[in-house]
């Protein structure tokens, strides 16, 4: 049987399920194994916390991005199958689109001009756009591969350099469209949409993608499309629920929480993913040796660091990272242990997640059906379904919206 596309009553139907499930179950995905060298859950769950410590950090990789597919100690078989089941969406159906000439291809990203194909196959709405409006456009990839004929195209940026690009490429490509360095959480935002733009919105992170839902709703817009991105960026320290369901929920989720959807990295190359597994495990094994030399038990937040820290030695690494945050200096320490055992806890780590990263799913596709609803309340109807395969973009879930 194909997987379902939301809409009507299937969405709070939906909502409620996933919401109890999360809810239920938080005390497993709340919980960051990188944090916390102990989980509260391993005691109540014995058997299936030894048996994900004791496998490699090679497996743990293995079974990253499927980790239903795992055969562990219960109950994870059990919780995989209902959370498999309760995240299940299927794919929006496409539309035939008009051929684009390959110059319309031209200094786009070949992974994000398939992203923009797959986002733009999938726009069925009832009546035929007028005038495009692309939300935090970057140069306007994506608002130009909508615009056809008789189409205009608006595309809104902050960054005066992307607009000053999209300027240029718009023109070289003789369209009606007009760029505007515009700082979309603004109330000065407010005048850029009308009733007759149809937005759109291809990975718009956080309070970005919330602000025009909003705008969208009040303005009267009676179309639009948003693949949204990245829910942890927020300036709120607590979510801000958006519809009626999600607003009686007993579930209060942190900035911290909003993270989790996000923790999947199918798109990594190999180089990258090395240079990731270092970064984690030095700062892992800096975490043991801060622990000790605080006489702390505690995770100490370190800040984003590049990679000129991890070209040093592990031991400059660690003495230059204690002076940075403050710690005791560490003095004679067996380097080569403490590395080794940073490794070690990474394997722990990755494979402790895959429990965690059963409520990924779930939880990204709860906040997407908070969303879903809010705009059924604003007289929306919606739909809610996949645009393009994981692999291309993890972030492959599309809300349609058409008012009648």
């Amino acid at each position: 049987m194909s997987e379902p596309i939301l809409h009507g009553p299937e969405l709070l139907a939906r909502f409620q399920e996933l919401d109890a499930f999360l809810v239920r179950h938080q005390a497993l995905w709340r919980p960051k194994p990188f944090t916390q060298l102990q989980l509260p859950w391993e005691a109540e769950l014995p058997q299936l916390a030894a048996w994900l410590r004791g496998r490699t950090l090679e497996q743990a990789e293995a079974n990253h991005g499927e980790p239903w597919a795992l055969d562990a100690p219960a109950p994870f078989a059990q919780l995989a199958g209902r959370a498999r089941a309760l995240a299940a969406l299927g794919e929006l159906p496409s539309a035939e689109l008009p051929s684009r000439p390959s110059r319309f291809g031209v200094d786009v990203p070949g992974r994000k001009l398939e992203q923009i194909q797959a986002f733009a196959s999938r726009l069925r709405f009832d009546r035929r756009p007028r005038h495009w409006l692309d939300w935090c456009a970057g140069k306007g990839h994506l608002g130009r591969w909508l615009t056809h004929e008789d189409q205009r195209l608006t595309c809104l940026e902050y960054d005066p350099a992307l607009v000053a690009a999209g300027v240029e490429l718009s023109r070289r490509l003789t369209l009606d469209a007009t760029h505007r360095q515009q700082d979309v959480l603004a109330e000065s935002a407010t005048a850029c949409l009308e009733a007759e733009h149809t937005p759109v919105a291809l990975h718009a992170c956080g309070d970005l993608h919330v602000r025009l839902l909003h705008l969208a709703s009040a303005r009267g817009c009676r179309q639009l499309a948003v693949a949204p991105c990245c829910y942890n960026r927020t300036t709120a320290m607590q979510y801000q629920p958006l519809s009626n369901a999600a607003r009686v929920s007993t579930l209060s989720l942190s900035r911290d929480d909003l993270g989790l959807p996000l923790s999947e990295t199918v798109t990594a190359g190999a180089r990258e993913r090395r240079q990731r597994d270092r970064s984690m495990a030095w700062r892992l094994a800096f975490d043991l040796l801060q622990r000790q030399l605080r006489d702390s038990d505690r995770y100490l937040p370190t800040p984003s660091l590049n990679s000129a820290w991890f070209a040093k030695p592990f031991a400059t690494f660690c003495q230059d990272l204690a002076l940075l945050r403050g710690a005791p200096p560490p003095g004679e320490q067996d380097w080569s242990a403490l590395e080794a055992r940073g490794w070690q806890r990474l394997a722990e780590v990755r494979n402790l997640e895959l429990l965690r990263n059963l409520f990924r799913r779930p939880l990204e596709l709860w906040l997407l059906l908070d969303r879903a609803l809010y705009l059924q309340e604003q007289g929306f109807t919606v739909q809610l379904g996949s645009f393009c395969d994981y692999r291309l973009s993890p972030r492959n879930l599309l809300l349609l919206a058409e008012r009648a």
